[in-house]
């Protein structure tokens, strides 16, 4: 049975994503589509519902996103937030103005009349503008629904219609009762089931994969991260034996996820692993190269070498399964890719050569990471797999600054350890904590340990929150959580003299050092 669908379209709004996420949290599929895709791309779909999304834009300038007539034409219920709400003003004969006074952040909302889209919400609302335009009068037929203070129609509706437009985003966190609206938009008023569920998703993707590959073989880069994880063992459900993934140990993975990853995937769930250590080809085409852009480079040419040459003693394989995931989709803004071209760069493998040609096996195309990490935990993954942290394609070798030799990364690999024990058994390794990781850092310094001088490196720990990954902020961490950390890394790890905590948020700094 075809998931009921909410469509989200994309007038360019940096939450955009967010709108398709919060719907699919209250157990509902949605898809989020530029505002001028093609209409039968949305038909297709046969969607319930049409929620238009916020802009950069004003209604009023010249070339500014128009509204399709299919969406009117069409019938459907229809949301409008920020500039969608704007829109269907303009467009539907009300009046939107300039305002005097612009409302950017905070603002407290009073609803007014007794609609679905209001169901079991209290009466006032801690909700987040960001506009420069407002409602002067709404379209006829058109009822006013709240207000704030700087907005006397702050939502807007056509009950009949069932045609609403809300000033206000209630994708962000900081409206509070913001997923009950999208959930009464999808549910009350254009009636969706909510099963949009993990244990769905993997009945709808196993399905769905044995049509598409039959009785053929699908090859894997299998890195042990969480979305190649879940990929694996999405596709060994669906096809069994018909799997072969391949693991390249580059000496540069995390301590103790080598080992993990082949006792999970070959001793515990049985799939066809081909399991690589190729850690001195690495370190030794690492050696002298201390330029992170270098590094990169020198790793994913070595990776798709290795990756190719044991490609090549497979036989003959069909599929190459991807663990592309929604934004990766939405951000390069392709129609569906056909059969046989090029791998993308950034997935999984890391590239691979021109003249390897296969035909793409893609089972979480349309899921958001943490649609990817709930379906792992449904497939009884580890828990330190499905919530590992995120780990850069080069690995370690971008958190070891300067020459990468085992000794400095069995430096950094023991005190990255002892970090993650930490904060795990501070229970803010989930929630907390986005990402944390250690660097290790080219810089010696005098340290005291007995009656002698040590003059050792530095450890430099990080810890960040973000929503996406975007945009981060420095975690803040308790200061005797952090020194318990740094005192178990200066006695533990060997010539390790000094740790320093990073308080630098995203922008103006990366999350990774390199």
């Amino acid at each position: 049975m075809p998931h009921d669908t909410i469509v989200v379209l994309d007038y360019g709004s940096q939450t955009a994503q967010l709108i398709a996420r919060r719907v699919r949290e209250v157990g509902v599929y949605s898809e989020l589509f530029p505002w001028d895709v093609p209409t039968e791309r949305i038909m297709a779909l046969e969607p319930k519902g049409i929620i238009l999304s916020g802009s950069h834009h004003s209604v009023y300038e010249p070339g500014a996103p128009t509204l399709p007539h299919y969406v009117l034409d069409s019938g459907l219920p229809v949301l409008g937030i920020c500039y969608g709400m704007q829109l269907l003003t303009h467009t539907l004969r009300g009046k939107v103005a300039p305002s005097q006074a612009r409302e950017y952040g905070p603002a407290v909302l009073t609803v007014d009349g007794d609609i679905p889209l209001w169901a079991g919400l209290p009466d006032t609302l801690d909700v987040w503008m960001s506009h420069g335009d407002r409602i002067e009068a709404p379209p006829p037929d058109f009822l006013p629904l709240a207000h704030s203070h700087n907005s006397p129609v702050a939502a807007i509706g056509n009950p009949d219609r069932q045609i609403y437009g809300i000033q206000f985003h209630p994708e962000v966190s900081h409206t509070t009762h913001g997923k009950d609206i999208l959930a009464n938009f999808a549910i009350r008023v254009c009636g969706c089931r909510p099963d949009w569920t993990a244990g769905k998703v993997i009945d709808d993707v196993v399905e769905q994969v044995r049509r598409q590959v039959g009785s053929k073989r699908v090859l894997l880069g299998l890195s042990g991260g969480v979305d190649s994880s879940v990929v694996a063992a999405l596709l060994h459900k669906a096809v069994g034996g018909q799997l072969v993934s391949v693991f390249i140990d580059h000496g540069l993975l995390r301590q103790g996820e080598a080992d993990q990853v082949i006792e999970t995937f070959r001793q515990a769930m049985g799939l066809n692993l081909v399991a690589v250590n190729a850690t001195e080809e690495f370190l030794e085409a690492l050696d002298g190269i201390v330029d992170p852009e270098a590094k990169r480079k020198c790793i994913g040419e070595l990776f798709i070498r290795i990756f190719e040459r044991e490609a090549r003693k497979l036989g003959e394989i069909d599929y190459l399964a991807q663990g592309t995931i929604y934004p990766d989709v939405i951000e390069s803004a392709a129609p569906d890719r056909p059969n046989a071209q090029r791998i993308k760069s950034h997935h999984n493998v890391g590239g691979l050569p021109v003249d390897m040609r296969f035909d793409l096996v893609e089972p979480l195309r349309y899921l958001f990471k943490d649609e990817v990490r709930r379906v792992g935990e449904a497939l009884g993954l580890p828990e330190e797999i499905v919530w590992r942290q995120p780990f850069p394609g080069p690995g370690l070798a971008v958190r070891c600054l300067g020459e990468v030799t085992w000794e400095r990364l069995e430096r950094l690999r023991a005190a990255d350890a002892i970090l993650i024990e930490e904060l795990r058994a501070a229970g803010m390794l989930r929630g907390e904590t986005s990402q944390a990781f250690a660097a290790l850092l080219p810089v010696h310094s005098v340290g005291v340990m007995g009656d002698g001088r040590t003059y050792g490196e530095t450890v430099a720990l990080r810890a960040v929150t973000t929503d996406d990954f975007m945009t981060a902020d420095w975690a803040r961490l308790p200061s005797d959580l952090l020194a318990r950390i740094s005192a178990r890394i200066v006695n533990e790890v060997a010539n390790v003299s000094r740790v320093v905590y990073d308080i630098t948020s995203k922008p103006p700094a990366t999350i990774e050092w390199e």
